[in-house]
């Protein structure tokens, strides 16, 4: 059993300050860099995730004529409308300034097709387009993932949700999660879906 951690969208703009932050983010990076440090000692490779949009995303409230924090459709998809976010090339989309970015053994990059949202690590929303990273955990013969991130009701749960799908054993580093929480219990019920599915809860002490 050959495994990986999975960092999700450490990223400025999800963090304090950033065009979509998300509660408590900052405290992740610290949860991060001791996993980062504890993996690497068991020489685990380290994966991390990047919203990568275009300006025109339609994801976008602005975009879509809408206002943030409201759902609609886009393309076909049921779609929540964000705040501009985690631009390509701009200052929101890098990693937060405190991560161990150096440690990283691969970027994979999402939400590139402005007219559909990405919330998983490995596809599309609509599952049309799948991103390299199962190629490339498949070349490093890598079948299980610590997963951990931002936010545990978006990118955390669909990208779990789809590795468990393709047959992944999926191990939920819950400290180092946290959620939007459009309504209040979304990050609760997203992580009791994430074990329903197969997820397994564990801590940071489990992987001393």
């Amino acid at each position: 059993m050959k495994s990986a951690l999975m960092l999700v969208d450490l990223q400025n703009d999800f963090c304090h300050g950033g065009a979509l932050a998300v509660h408590d983010a900052d405290a992740v990076i610290n949860v991060a860099n001791r996993a980062i440090e504890l993996c690497k000692v068991h020489e685990m490779a380290i994966i991390a995730t990047q919203d990568w949009h275009p300006d025109d995303h339609g994801s976008f409230a602005v975009n879509a004529g809408t206002e943030p924090w409201t759902t609609g459709e886009l393309n076909g998809l049921s779609q929540v409308w964000w705040p501009v976010h985690c631009v390509q090339e701009q200052p929101g989309a890098a990693f937060h300034p405190q991560l161990e970015k150096q440690s990283l053994d691969f970027v994979v990059r999402k939400g590139q097709n402005s007219g559909i949202d990405s919330y998983s690590a490995f596809f599309d929303n609509g599952h049309r387009a799948a991103t390299p990273l199962h190629h490339w955990l498949k070349g490093n013969q890598i079948n299980r993932l610590i997963v951990m991130g931002l936010a545990t009701d978006y990118c955390v749960k669909f990208t779990v949700l789809d590795a468990l799908d393709m047959g992944y054993q999926v191990a939920l580093l819950e400290e180092g999660c946290r959620g939007v929480n459009l309504s209040p219990n979304d990050s609760q019920q997203a992580i009791e879906q994430m074990q329903q599915a197969g997820a397994r809860l564990i801590t940071l002490s489990e992987l001393a």
